[in-house]
């Protein structure tokens, strides 16, 4: 039996939330001092609202130890872990180390390993269904490790948001050497680097344009599309993600593609408007 534990800035379709191998550990947020736990009780809409009448940056902390701990604690003999990448969040140093307590309290019966997904939102779950997908097939663990790394090398997030304020004053764009200003109404496309990084790709004039740059951009990287899985996440606006399914679908064909709203971390960096790709 296996588990796969997905920290909630991944997040999870209808289908995978009912499906009992898949599991989250949330984060937490802070508005003006209001927290708020990124699990099934998220009101997008309100933490939105909250967001807008606040003069200062939203905040996120990770899962402690604990947290990670009290997921690895199932029947499960295989337990996958995916976070956050380690560039952005202490998610994945915080399921490291509460794996080398499991084993230290539990000994080493159950194999756990924590994959650094170098992404975020829904490139965390494609990794997960990448997981699910060599394990259903009888895979060894070690095979299922070996596997999902070098899926994770191959992957890439794209994304186009209105604003970039709260990644920028979170200083999660310090390794930008320039970045595009909102003036005249440009959209910087931006992706992660292979070390999980976030960086500048290009920019266009408006969000349409941004938007189908972004879909060009990401065919142009793309290899095997009938082979993968697309997905899409966006914040509060699902016709803008309609409009990138319907752009992805008249370049290629993809083996799937995966639409969903974004949890409360997403949320938070993504903004109201955002919307991200990852393959």
């Amino acid at each position: 039996m296996y588990k796969i534990v997905i920290d909630s800035c991944g997040e999870l379709p209808e289908e995978l939330k009912e499906d009992r191998h898949f599991c989250n550990v949330p984060l937490e947020l802070e508005v003006d001092g209001y927290r708020i736990v990124d699990d099934e009780t998220f009101d997008q809409q309100d933490f939105l609202r909250r967001v807008k009448d606040s003069a200062t940056s939203p905040k996120s902390s990770c899962p402690s130890p604990e947290c990670y701990m009290s997921a690895y604690g199932s029947e499960a003999d295989h337990v996958y872990v995916v976070t956050l990448s380690g560039q952005l969040s202490g998610s994945y140093n915080s399921a490291v180390l509460a794996a080398q307590l499991f084993e230290e309290e539990h000994g080493s019966d159950k194999k756990i390993h924590v994959f650094n997904s170098k992404s975020a939102s829904i490139g965390e779950t494609l990794i997960g269904m990448k997981i699910q997908e060599l394990e259903e097939a009888g895979e060894s663990f070690e095979k299922v490790v070996k596997e999902t790394d070098a899926y994770i090398s191959s992957m890439n997030t794209f994304f186009v948001l209105e604003t970039l304020e709260t990644l920028r004053k979170a200083g999660r764009l310090s390794n930008l050497k320039s970045l595009v200003a909102n003036t005249f109404n440009i959209k910087p496309i931006m992706g992660s680097t292979k070390e999980g990084a976030i960086q500048q790709l290009g920019a266009a004039r408006g969000m349409k344009k941004a938007l189908i740059k972004m879909v060009e951009d990401m065919i142009k990287v793309t290899q095997n599309c009938e082979n993968r899985v697309l997905a899409i996440s966006h914040c509060n606006c699902p016709q803008r993600a309609q409009f990138v399914k319907e752009t992805v679908e008249k370049f290629a064909k993809f083996k799937k593609i995966v639409v969903v709203n974004t949890a409360g971390v997403s949320t938070m960096y993504a903004n109201d408007g955002g919307v991200i790709l990852a393959f």
